[in-house]
């Protein structure tokens, strides 16, 4: 009996249709961007001191510049106001008394040989920026601080919850159904947030944006690698988070020509309204039509497909409705995931792996940005490292499989960091290349692991599989910072030997998984669980073969 992958060899594994669909989906992996990192543009920290009234005038009268202004009237000010008094305190003395002196007025106002008392910010803050944003509007600084980390942390708690509840609808109710409905709840929380005028509901609004826009992202992934046939599984699902990539550089330029994040959150927002007429552009998934027992509906899909791709489908190919439906219509539950021996040890290490991904990829950025200099480019680089990574990944995972090239880039990642906590403060340019080498690395592994987790698990639950496996994902993005933040306070690089341990344990699990090179995505359980056996008797076969001449 002919399986679906059988069929695309005859109507086209990719071709005109597969392209169509990889293409509007593309568009929709971008588009993910804002939702990801918007956070580093919405929610920008400018440089920022206490205003004190009666300061400007002064400044006025003694015709100081603005750089005497800043050394005479803000605490500890060094040049560039970096410490927490120069930004969260002020002097407690009324610059509007009589009497100032230009050249020293903290003495002429509290007497020579004392100390100016110190006290919070009553009337606001002034911040260097020519732009707005959620820190500006708000004034989420100093003991407010803590409210953009909530605002950060909303949309990964809804990226959590919903990897669960989006990915059970994918597979319940199709990956179609799925992308429409969260394509349209994602528009609707992206225009929300341009209007909402409290944090509270913006808070409340992101975590309702995080719930569906990366269920959605996924399904998108799902359903691209379902369409094609296995030769091309691998490129489209890397160049499909390439496109994201892609994404990082339009949100930079964007974000670069509009400072102010309400214009932006608009901005990026209504382009998205197109997707809807993914309605008529996307086809539903036929491995998830076979495997919920609608192989009538399939079957249209695929005629559909050999149509678009004038390929003919053989009469004899038929015969899949009747192979199909003898498995019946099957239900995913998250027992399914963790029921027989090798589909819950894919997942437990496919967890494990998603979450370290996490921890490193983001630990490493926000390490490299300590001493940040300028915003966009820093973004910039950032995006433009995951090129590389893709093409490494294109280049070299058809010539050794999938599970050495992953393995070896999260030993890669860990040992590079390893190496950068050993190296001197002093050998600074060294220490950015090891640093940079294992964000290559651990960029190579998170493209990784999303592809790899949807060729572990069987149709039915693979869309499950994925969402609560990639779940860790957003428990990592939660911890990440109190690892970063916090162990930089006991050593400045015990983050990275942190990081050490948990890219070299991550590569050493990847080596537990069966290679799936080559192979056919698997339909149903047992497909996964003989995933080890078929290697082994493929390797028994051939010790016969060459050992029965020597008898004969």
């Amino acid at each position: 009996m002919p399986t679906l992958d059988d069929i695309l060899e005859h109507v086209g594994e990719f071709d005109r249709f597969q392209k169509q669909t990889f293409f509007v989906l593309c568009l929709l992996s971008a588009a993910f961007t804002p939702v990801y990192v918007g956070v580093v543009f919405f929610g920008f920290v400018p440089e920022h001191r206490c205003f004190s009234p009666g300061v400007a005038e002064l400044s006025q009268r003694c015709g100081w510049s603005p750089e005497e202004q800043l050394n005479h009237t803000v605490p500890e000010w060094d040049g560039h106001g970096s410490s927490y008094n120069s930004r969260c305190r002020r002097y407690e003395v009324d610059w509007n008394a009589t009497g100032v002196s230009c050249t020293d007025p903290l003495g002429s106002l509290v007497g020579d040989g004392r100390t100016a008392p110190l006290g919070p910010c009553r009337d606001g803050w002034v911040y260097d920026t020519p732009g707005s944003s959620l820190v500006t509007e708000f004034d989420l600084v100093c003991e407010d601080s803590w409210k953009l980390d909530l605002f950060q942390s909303a949309v990964n708690a809804g990226f959590l919850i919903g990897s669960v509840i989006i990915g059970y609808i994918a597979d319940r109710f199709g990956r179609k159904f799925c992308l429409l409905t969260t394509i349209f709840a994602n528009i609707i929380c992206g225009i929300l947030l341009v209007f909402v005028p409290t944090y509270l509901w913006i808070v409340i609004i992101r975590f309702l944006q995080g719930l569906v826009s990366k269920g959605c992202w996924t399904a998108g992934y799902i359903l691209v690698t379902e369409v094609v046939g296995p030769q091309y599984r691998r490129t489209v699902g890397i160049l499909y988070q390439t496109a994201f990539s892609v994404g990082l550089l339009v949100f930079d330029a964007i974000a670069y020509a509009i400072p102010h994040w309400r214009w932006l959150q608009l901005t990026v927002t209504l382009p998205t309204c197109f997707f809807l007429l993914y309605y008529w552009c996307l086809p539903e998934s036929p491995r998830w039509l076979i495997s919920q027992g609608k192989n009538d509906k399939a079957m249209k899909v695929v005629s559909n497909m050999a149509k678009k791709n004038q390929k003919k489908l053989p009469s004899h190919f038929e015969d899949i409705k009747f192979e199909e439906e003898d498995c019946g219509k099957q239900n995913p539950s998250l027992i399914d995931l963790v029921r027989t021996p090798q589909i819950r040890k894919n997942t437990l290490i496919l967890m494990y792996n998603w979450f370290t991904s996490s921890v490193l990829y983001q630990g490493l950025i926000m390490l490299m940005g300590v001493a940040a200099g300028n915003m966009y480019l820093d973004f910039l680089y950032s995006a433009l490292v995951e090129f590389p990574a893709a093409f490494i990944i294109i280049v070299t995972i058809d010539r050794v499989g999938r599970r050495y090239p992953w393995a070896v880039s999260n030993l890669v990642a860990g040992a590079a960091c390893l190496l950068t906590a050993l190296i001197p403060e002093d050998i600074h340019w060294l220490k950015m290349i090891t640093a940079c080498i294992g964000r290559m690395g651990i960029t190579m592994a998170f493209e990784m692991v999303c592809f790899v987790s949807t060729e572990l698990y069987p149709t039915y639950i693979r869309n499950l599989g994925v969402m609560v496996c990639s779940s860790l994902c957003d428990v990592g993005g939660v911890i990440v910072p109190f690892i970063v933040y916090r162990l930089v306070e006991v050593w400045h690089d015990l983050p990275l030997i942190v990081f050490t341990i948990l890219g070299l344990t991550a590569g050493g699990l990847v080596l537990l998984l069966p290679e799936t090179k080559g192979r056919v995505l698997p339909e149903t359980v047992e497909d996964v669980e003989n995933f080890h056996r078929q290697s082994a008797s493929k390797g028994k076969k051939i010790y016969l073969h060459v050992r029965t001449p020597e008898h004969n």
